[in-house]
């Protein structure tokens, strides 16, 4: 059994964990999550053989006991040689159980080969009424979401990706323009961890052609599942809004230059992003 030690936050813990399964699956093992054994619940991940809280503590307790070993991913420069070894040492030990631990495993053919496995661990449950669900679009109009990342990304790469509420405002209302052209209205959610944002300034100032607005304010996972809902997706580089494009390949717009005057061309996909940003 390989039992990985997730890093980060929920999305990263998505995207880590669905690394690693995917080369335990090509190699013909089996692997939990650590993190979604006790901490994450309302995906079907949480309900699956293995995933409890007694497997958390085994794994946590026997690898700093030396039981049984770590194998660390603590590093995106390890070299060919480096991997190799480190993944000799998980079949060695994949048996009799071993810890796999750190950001930078990568096996990106091999999380799109089982890509919907993955997506389908990571479903989530129908019958959480935690989960806010969108209204759906009437006919000619679609949901945008809007990933408004502010919290550690104050100092994440030294605040780059650090938007102002004028900034945000002001893609939303060209993405409005762009869809106006087409005779499509556009609905509106936003999504944040910014618990000051000001709610009555994108009420005032959102495109008049804009139809609903929406402010779900969730969990870290309900929200995730009305962000994957969306018909497309606009955020700052992050793996939260990369993952709620990996249900139904939303186009995802990341945003990293807040003044361009981006087109619907400058939308991808899961894929594409995943395999050059992630």
């Amino acid at each position: 059994m390989i039992y990985v030690k997730d890093k980060g936050r929920l999305c990263n813990n998505i995207l880590q964990f669905g690394h690693a399964y995917a080369w335990a699956r090509e190699h013909g093992l089996n692997a939990i999550s650590m993190r979604f054994s006790y901490k994450y619940k309302g995906f079907r991940i949480c309900h699956t053989k293995g995933h409890n809280l007694w497997s958390y503590l085994w794994a946590k307790y026997a690898s700093a006991l030396k039981i049984i070993p770590t194998v660390d991913y603590d590093s995106p420069l390890l070299s060919p040689g480096s991997l190799a070894s480190r993944e000799r040492k998980l079949l060695r030990h994949a048996r009799t159980g071993v810890v796999l631990s750190g950001w930078w495993v990568r096996h990106y053919e091999l999380f799109l080969k089982y890509r919907s496995e993955i997506t389908g661990l990571f479903s989530f449950d129908e019958t959480d009424n935690d989960v806010p669900l969108l209204p759906s679009a009437a006919e000619g109009s679609v949901w945008l979401g809007v990933h408004i990342r502010r919290g550690d990304y104050a100092r994440w790469n030294g605040g780059r990706y650090f938007y102002t509420d004028r900034q945000y405002l002001e893609i939303i209302n060209r993405f409005v323009e762009l869809m106006a052209q087409r005779d499509v209205q556009v609905n509106v959610a936003v999504f944040t961890n910014d618990p000051e944002i000001d709610l009555q300034y994108y009420s005032a100032e959102t495109d008049v052609r804009t139809g609903e607005l929406l402010f779900p304010c969730g969990s870290a996972e309900s929200d995730l599942r009305a962000l994957s809902q969306c018909d497309y997706i606009i955020g700052p580089p992050s793996t939260y809004s990369l993952v709620a494009a990996m249900y139904r390949d939303q186009p995802l717009y990341f945003i990293t230059d807040p003044d361009k005057k981006f087109t619907l061309n400058d939308f991808s996909d899961f894929e594409h992003l995943f395999r050059y940003n992630y």
